[in-house]
């Protein structure tokens, strides 16, 4: 994956602080040096400039939030596909992989585009060719940030080369695939890692005590609690966690051939689902993530990647005052092209111009402070409509619906 910025290119300063803030960790093999920072905001005497997108991220300067996430865009945009293990020989790729979920009625081809599905593997490239390309691309752009997405298999020996080759190549940091939701189980790739903690907090183990640069894990959200594995993360040696990937899902079937899609031959299977319709629950997840690791870990040290149905300036603003650190971007890039990754970042400035804020630092992971309890909310509202002498705004019960007024007393409680 790669650090956004314009339509045709990646850009990002690489940053290896070392500042006595950064974290240095106890662990013997441990990697140090690697911290997220906030920029200091102007003082209120100064005349305000224009907004600063940029971020420092486990070590890593980048000019804005926005990553490209793993993906097939990778390849036009000097990253890399949608992922990287030692044999591609045993990826094997079917056509068609995607399937899309409509707005209106089943079938429509008209109706706006607010799901993804794909059945995709990772890359199916050799793996030297992989290699080579992330050579020319640090070679390329030496000041620019290259992350590796990769998964392999339950094997420590094979974890240990996959890393050593890919660190070679110079790319600044890793993102490990324990979220993939199909293809290879059995293989215990992806979210079959994912969704074992043991599993997982073995693996991060080879993965932490081998690599030398900052380690994302990145989450599945097929879990029941996906604070679980994410903890299991951090607390192994990963110096980040991104959250989500794609979501198990059947898109449909074709009411005419009865088939499920994508069809392959007449068939089908289980696929990740993405794009708009997941951006909530994407949410969730990081506000969850996040609330964790803001009660549990030191958030300077550690790093959060919101991803999910992002394609407005506007959305990767919710990821941010949920707390993370950067946004990833895939579907909404394969969808709209290129030319999205400006108009991200001229919302995302419109809306920091907006509240007055003058880095993304300055309002990230504000909005977490707004999460309760529901019985928190119960004791709330009963305190507030005491205070306002118990003028009703809403129904307060079940008992208070009428028959002809539902409508007006449905839209009554709707948060605008």
């Amino acid at each position: 994956m790669a650090s956004l910025t314009s339509p045709s290119q990646i850009t990002g300063e690489i940053s290896r602080l070392r500042s006595p803030k950064l974290r240095r960790s106890t662990h013997p093999n441990r990697r140090v040096g690697f911290g997220v920072f906030a920029s200091a905001s102007a003082s209120a005497e100064e005349v305000k400039p224009e907004p600063d997108l940029s971020v420092t991220v486990n070590g890593l300067k980048m000019p804005n939030p926005f990553v490209i996430g793993s993906g097939p865009t990778r390849d036009e945009l000097h990253g890399h596909e949608a992922g990287v293990s030692l044999d591609a020989a045993k990826v094997v790729n079917v056509t068609p992989r995607y399937a899309r979920l409509r707005a209106g009625a089943n079938g429509s081809v008209k109706g706006q585009i607010i799901g993804w599905e794909n059945i995709e593997l990772i890359s199916d490239r050799p793996l030297e060719t992989m290699l080579k390309e992330f050579k020319q691309l640090k070679k390329e752009y030496p000041d620019r940030i290259l992350i590796a997405s990769i998964m392999e298999e339950y094997n420590k020996a094979a974890w240990e080369e996959l890393i050593e080759r890919v660190e070679e190549t110079g790319v600044d940091a890793l993102e490990i695939n324990f979220s993939c939701p199909h293809g290879m189980p059995e293989r215990k790739m992806g979210a079959a890692v994912g969704k074992d903690c043991a599993l997982l907090e073995e693996t991060c183990g080879w993965i932490n005590e081998k690599a030398t640069i900052p380690v994302w894990g990145k989450m599945t959200p097929n879990v029941t609690e996906i604070t679980e594995p994410a903890r299991v993360a951090l607390k192994s040696g990963c110096e980040g966690v991104s959250a989500i990937n794609t979501i198990t899902s059947v898109m449909g079937i074709d009411l005419k051939t009865l088939r499920p899609e994508p069809c392959v031959e007449g068939y089908s299977t289980p696929g990740g689902y993405s794009c708009k319709a997941v951006h909530p629950i994407a949410l969730a997840k990081v506000m969850q993530i996040a609330q964790m690791m803001e009660s549990e870990f030191n958030l300077n040290e550690y790093s959060l990647s919101g991803i999910g149905g992002v394609e407005t300036g506007g959305d990767a603003a919710e990821f941010i005052l949920l707390g993370a650190n950067t946004v990833q971007v895939c579907t909404g890039v394969m969808m709209h092209g290129y030319g999205v990754v400006k108009k991200l970042c001229d919302e995302l400035k419109e809306f920091m111009r907006k509240h007055n804020f003058s880095s993304v630092e300055d309002f990230r992971g504000y909005s977490l402070q707004f999460f309760t309890t529901h019985t928190d909310l119960v004791q709330r509202q009963q305190e507030a409509i005491r205070q306002r002498k118990a003028v009703k705004k809403g129904l307060q019960s079940d008992k208070d619906w009428t028959g002809d007024g539902f409508v007006k007393e449905t839209e009554s409680m709707v948060s605008n």
